[in-house]
């Protein structure tokens, strides 16, 4: 049942950032110059070596960014009530639920505390892999 949810949950974070995501790339892809392409098709480059060679060193910044920030990301799931809170429950609508209807304070400031230094270590941890891999890094 848990990697049932877990499926679910993935595909669904996956479809609501399609829209935002597409945006961001796609501009990403009209500023890679276009003469890389004229040039790799003249030395016979196919579309997955154009696609290789010049099309993702070209918006790698990019993909590094949004690796970033999503590392960084945490959304409350939609559809969240007594009846789901057993599947649907996260950090996040824990701390929500302890805080402001059981009035649990002292509890869901140590778990709010918990979740924050636990996602500023992951975004301070993805950005300096990134530097050190690409070069390129947000701070």
């Amino acid at each position: 049942m848990n990697m049932i949810k877990q499926t679910t949950t993935e595909v669904w974070h996956g479809w609501q950032g399609l829209g935002y995501g597409s945006i961001i790339y796609l501009s990403a892809l009209s500023s890679v110059d276009q003469e890389l392409y004229e040039a790799a098709r003249v030395d016979g480059a196919n579309r997955w070596q154009q696609l290789l060679h010049v099309t993702i060193p070209g918006i790698s910044t990019m993909i590094i960014m949004m690796l970033i920030m999503r590392m960084g990301a945490d959304k409350i799931l939609l559809l969240y009530g007594p009846a789901n809170y057993e599947f649907s429950d996260v950090i996040n609508t824990y701390v929500y639920r302890m805080g402001m209807t059981k009035a649990d304070y002292g509890l869901s400031t140590a778990v709010g505390l918990f979740n924050s230094v636990i996602g500023t270590v992951l975004l301070i941890t993805t950005n300096q892999i990134t530097k050190k891999l690409s070069g390129t890094a947000m701070f």
